[in-house]
C-alpha cells in the first residue's frame, strides 16, 4: 500500500532541470521535485509519496486529511498500550 502525505508548498525552486519545493509537513520539512505537478505554486498543498508531488488539493482537503492521519495515529497508540498492559 501507497501512502501519500499533503504539504503545504513554501519555497521553488530549480535543481538542475527539475522544478522542485520545500514542503512542510507539519514542521517537517523535505525537498519534493514539482515535475509532475507543474502548475504548482507556493502556498499550495501537495499530496507527496517517495519525493514525488502527485496531485495539488486545496488547504481544506489537505487539513481534513492530516486530521484523520492523526485520529489513526492515536487509535493506533490506544491498541498497542492495550496489548502491552
Amino acid at each position: 500500500m501507497c501512502l501519500g502525505i499533503p504539504g503545504k508548498i513554501e519555497e521553488i525552486y530549480q535543481d538542475g532541470n527539475l522544478k522542485m519545493g520545500k514542503v512542510n509537513f507539519d514542521g517537517v520539512f523535505m525537498s519534493v521535485c514539482l515535475e509532475t505537478t507543474p502548475e504548482a505554486k507556493v502556498g499550495d498543498y501537495a499530496i507527496v509519496h517517495a519525493g514525488f508531488a502527485l496531485s495539488l488539493l486545496n488547504e481544506a482537503e489537505a487539513q481534513e486529511t492530516l486530521k484523520m492521519l492523526k485520529e489513526m495515529e492515536a487509535l493506533q497508540a490506544q491498541e498497542e498500550k492495550k496489548k502491552m498492559g
